[in-house]
């Protein structure tokens, strides 16, 4: 069973920047071929995907934080480092940030929904401040 595990969520203020990590582990060398991804969920909303790297190693960010958000991905043996580095932030970034995973390689135009993944970590909170 797949194994996700966030940390890093803090306070910052609207400018900032901030990083946040996923440990994905638990599936062998399989994990080689998983999607991997962070996803956001601010107060009374849906879960929205941020940025994905898939089973083929694309990357795909959602339109609000192209050019300030980078997604990296390390590997270690069979375990995986997500890595989101959150920069210039806004106070709608501010959420809970969740890494999400899939055994699905080629999520097509579905890879920024939430729909397209079904393992979850606990999830790590954000606030942006004025």
């Amino acid at each position: 069973q797949v194994q996700l595990a966030e940390s890093g969520g803090d306070s910052v203020q609207v400018g900032r920047s901030l990083r946040i990590s996923c440990v994905v582990s638990g599936v062998g060398d399989a994990i080689a071929r998983y999607s991997l991804g962070w996803f956001r969920q601010g107060a009374g909303q849906g879960r929205e995907g941020v940025a994905v790297v898939d089973g083929v190693g694309r990357f795909f960010y959602a339109d609000l934080v192209k050019a300030r958000f980078t997604l990296s991905r390390v590997a270690s043996g069979n375990i995986r480092y997500l890595h989101l580095d959150m920069g210039n932030g806004r106070a709608e970034g501010g959420g809970v940030y969740y890494c999400g995973g899939t055994r699905k390689r080629n999520l097509g135009n579905d890879t920024l929904r939430r729909e397209s993944f079904e393992h979850w970590g606990q999830g790590s909170e954000v606030t942006v401040s004025p």
